[in-house]
């Protein structure tokens, strides 16, 4: 960096983020004398006025990571608690993808998800309950919107009900599975009419389109 802008920075910046939200009114560039191998001599300076910002979107996540390994010799039986294990090391998704490997080998693609401070949580659960000697960490961008949690009562029952909001608007209504499998065995009921008669209830209690509650 130049050596003078990275005097600018050490006297007049609190904290590093993206370029605000802004109406740019002049840039400027300099570089300095020097030809450094590891970085350019150069500073930019950007002059403008704060906008205004933009209307309410879905949440961008900074910096999530998604750690991935090729696995051909592990008993099937295995993989439930493996994705188990991941989430309860911070994981906030995990899957697997089958796949084809050299030599036409059957396998699975295991992946997570997770924020970089649980990403060596996360791949000492990989390495524990698998026969993975290696991982793949990909840096990737991420979106999310509103979440918010409620319950409706059904069948003589609670279940619950997460609904995702964007734009203050309801776009999404899901049940709890986990709630309606229990409420269907309370009452000796086939899973799929419980979960016919909570996803109803839910949708008529937060309707698609309509401001969130």
């Amino acid at each position: 960096m130049h050596p003078t802008g990275a005097a600018l920075l050490a006297a007049r910046v609190d904290e590093w983020t993206a370029l605000p939200p802004m109406r740019v009114a002049r840039v400027g560039t300099g570089a300095g004398g020097r030809d450094p191998v590891e970085l350019p001599n150069v500073v930019r300076l950007v002059l403008g006025e704060a906008a205004d910002p933009a209307p309410a979107g879905p949440l961008v996540l900074e910096s999530p990571v998604v750690l991935e390994t090729n696995v051909d010799d592990l008993d099937p039986r295995l993989w439930p608690g493996v994705l188990e294990a991941l989430f309860a090391a911070g994981a906030s998704d995990a899957w697997l993808t089958p796949i084809l490997m050299k030599k036409g080998r059957p396998a699975h693609t295991l992946s997570a998800l997770c924020a970089p401070d649980d990403v060596a949580a996360v791949q000492a659960a990989v390495f524990a309950t698998t026969s993975s000697i290696g991982l793949r960490i990909v840096p990737v961008g991420k979106v999310a919107l509103e979440r918010v949690h409620s319950s409706v009562e059904v069948l003589d029952g609670a279940v619950g009900v997460k609904i995702a909001v964007h734009g203050g608007r309801v776009v999404n209504v899901s049940v709890e599975y986990a709630d309606v499998a229990a409420l269907a065995g309370r009452l000796g009921l086939p899973v799929k009419e419980a979960l016919r008669a909570a996803t109803a209830a839910a949708e008529a209690a937060h309707p698609v389109g309509r401001p969130a509650r």
